[in-house]
């Protein structure tokens, strides 16, 4: 279906159809197909132009105004880099030093085009018909970049004047996520391989990967945008002058564009080895005055340890990501963690917190959890919210016996944002 959707796209009248139209509104959508039908243009052709106008309105979030020029299809544009991070995957690529960079597995584009604009000349392959001709459509503003149909490892690189790749496996089948990395496709080790032949390799990978599959000589970078962990991305030789290890990137939007920090452990050299487990807080007497909330990219790059070590904190019950103690972060540790004032610990009974909430007026209740088989929105249905007080509260396990608790918090004015409410 969009295979076909692309084709009818990519003809004079259905690419002179595609420009001729507004920004997709949703109120208008069925009176503006009726009267394109009308007008003699095929239903077909009508279905498959709307489609891309609404597709494109939602890709505006990943790309921005570039949307307005790009092709789309719905599983390419779910599986597309935001243009944010691609971004910073372009700017590895450019302080290496290198002269032509091959994107494997391109996609619709969207981390070609970012490279792209950088000047540097790109080959973007995928062995998608669909796929490699939106990215055709989407490269064609750069003349130094060109798209192949191809088998992504059956390209001699070396052959081609290639000194830089970027890899993204396919990590779906049949709508459905792999999980291991060796049914990827193409494999993550056979990728891996390619460091032969082009050491300046650079592979995205799934978030939640197995640190023991990632290589141990390579830096390994989790990346989150506006509190959402997007991605993982694998990157060897003169693409990591961080050097072996982990870390952890995030950029928030802002009206003056993208801002970008990152968080290095340096006690970890090797990424493939299993993350420092600190020991958590014996019981809820053990709670300090603080509870710290650290981003997600920080979490799943195995960096809690080192956060603790840097706040003087304890996780709250084991394998519990929620920190306390009684340090506030400092400039380079806050954009990493949410921090909070404990001001009360409740037990996570539900006829308690349904008469402290119509005691004390609550129409408002932000709830953040971890740990605990509780629905946030099931709960706040069940409490019957209605005032005009708001509270925080932190759903999760306290102490080593993993007891269910909520902790009520107050946001501590000037301090990170780094996770988003449940």
């Amino acid at each position: 279906m969009a295979e076909n959707h692309v084709a009818l796209l990519l003809t004079p009248e259905g690419w002179e159809l595609l420009s001729s139209l507004p920004p997709y509104d949703p109120s208008e959508a069925l009176s503006l197909g009726r009267s394109l039908r009308e007008e003699g243009h095929s239903p077909d052709l009508v279905a498959a132009a709307l489609t891309q106008q609404r597709l494109r309105e939602r890709a505006a979030a990943k790309f921005g105004p570039f949307a307005q020029q790009m092709l789309f299809t719905a599983d390419g544009l779910e599986q597309a880099t935001r243009l944010t991070v691609s971004a910073h995957h372009a700017a590895r690529y450019a302080a290496a030093g290198v002269t032509k960079v091959a994107d494997l597995g391109c996609g619709i584009g969207g981390d070609a085009v970012a490279l792209a604009g950088l000047d540097l000349p790109v080959l973007a392959v995928d062995r998608d018909e669909a796929a490699a001709a939106l990215a055709t459509i989407n490269l064609m503003p750069f003349p130094h970049a060109s798209v192949e149909c191809a088998d992504a490892l059956e390209i001699d690189l070396v052959e081609r004047g290639v000194d830089a790749v970027f890899a993204d496996p396919a990590r779906r089948a049949a709508g459905r996520r792999i999980t291991d990395p060796e049914q990827w496709s193409p494999a993550l080790s056979q990728v891996l391989a390619l460091r032969e032949a082009v050491p300046a390799l650079g592979v995205k990978v799934a978030p939640g990967i197995d640190h023991a599959a990632l290589p141990s000589d390579a830096h390994t970078q989790w990346v989150s945008v506006d509190g959402d962990v997007v991605e993982a991305a694998i990157w060897c030789g003169p693409l990591a002058p961080e050097g072996p290890g982990r870390s952890a990137m995030l950029l928030r939007s802002g009206t003056d564009g993208a801002s970008a920090c990152t968080l290095v452990d340096p006690s970890t050299t090797d990424p493939s080895q299993p993350p420092v487990q600190v020991n958590p807080i014996g019981s809820p007497d053990d709670l300090g005055s603080l509870i710290h909330v650290p981003d997600g990219a920080a979490v799943r790059a195995g960096l809690v340890a080192h956060l603790c070590e840097t706040l003087d904190a304890r996780p709250v019950g084991p394998r519990i990501g929620y920190l306390t103690g009684e340090r506030l972060p400092d400039e380079a540790t806050a954009p990493f963690v949410r921090s909070f004032r404990l001001t009360e610990v409740l037990p996570l009974r539900l006829k308690a917190l349904r008469s402290r909430s119509r005691e004390l007026g609550i129409g408002r209740l932000e709830i953040l959890k971890r740990g605990v088989d509780v629905s946030p929105d099931a709960l706040r249905a069940s409490l019957r919210l209605s005032g005009q007080e708001s509270e925080t509260w932190i759903l999760t396990r306290v102490g080593d016996k993993a007891k269910g608790a909520v902790l009520v918090v107050e946001p501590i004015t000037g301090a990170s944002s780094a996770h988003s409410p449940t």
